[in-house]
């Protein structure tokens, strides 16, 4: 049988990696979060993407503080309704450049490198969602430090 050159692209048990920025636990959320993408898994692979389900108000909240990367970021908001997916289920105020954001739909920021964000306040949870972040360029947490604590 002839040996499968990408299998090893395929990441089928996430790990999980706890953050500099929340050491301990994280009610009403999925932590340690979920890492689907780092060079750790996939060498040779420079982005890192990870993610929770939120199925709950998170306690402590906030529990992402404000802090920046050294590399881009796209953050996404996920609802779970099938019958209405653009329906995050929750709301959050998000703070991107001193700027407070309110999401309420399944949405995508894009961050910048550089630029502060943060705190996340969840104002309220209806319905489970996904959180994820995916940092371009950044192949390891250590680079990635998603959920922040360069700058602080």
């Amino acid at each position: 049988m002839a040996r499968k050159k990408y299998e090893r692209n395929l990441v089928k048990k996430p790990a999980r990696e706890v953050h500099a920025m929340v050491p301990g636990k994280i009610k009403g959320r999925e932590y340690p979060t979920m890492t689907y993408m780092s060079n750790d898994l996939v060498p040779g692979c420079n982005v890192y993407i990870e993610f929770s389900w939120i199925w709950d108000m998170p306690e402590p909240n906030p529990h992402i503080f404000e802090h920046y990367h050294n590399y881009d970021e796209v953050v996404l908001h996920i609802g779970s309704d099938p019958n209405n997916p653009e329906d995050l289920g929750a709301e959050i105020e998000y703070v991107l450049g001193g700027e407070t954001l309110i999401i309420d739909k399944t949405s995508a920021v894009f961050v910048p490198k550089g630029v502060k964000h943060g705190p996340l306040t969840w104002k309220r949870v209806d319905r489970p969602h996904i959180q994820m972040a995916i940092m371009l360029g950044a192949g390891t947490l250590a680079e990635a430090a998603p959920g922040g604590y360069a700058g602080k």
